[in-house]
């Protein structure tokens, strides 16, 4: 099992924003229960950080559940959500129990 972590820093004062907007991509393209996907959002540490996570069978099932969600949900995300984004990065972990 493969555990995906996509961190985005969210523009200052914007995560209400991109909280919504991400909601929008959720509607157009559910997210599949079998991935355990969850959204997070900071306590503390780095100001306005959104953590997108979900577990796969492997990099391969990730690889497929990418196209099809950015076929569902890429015009959303690159129209709303991109614009309320400074930065972000995407981690790879396997689960060791």
């Amino acid at each position: 099992m493969v555990l995906v972590r996509d961190v985005f820093q969210v523009k200052f004062g914007r995560m209400k924003e991109a909280l919504e907007a991400w909601k929008e991509m959720e509607k157009v393209s559910p997210m599949p229960t079998e991935n355990h996907y969850r959204m997070l959002t900071d306590l503390t540490g780095q100001y306005y950080t959104l953590v997108l996570e979900g577990t796969f069978k492997d990099l391969a099932d990730y690889e497929k559940f990418l196209k099809r969600e950015m076929a569902g949900a890429g015009e959303v995300y690159h129209k709303k959500f991109v614009p309320l984004v400074d930065s972000g990065r995407r981690e790879f972990f396997a689960i060791a129990t």
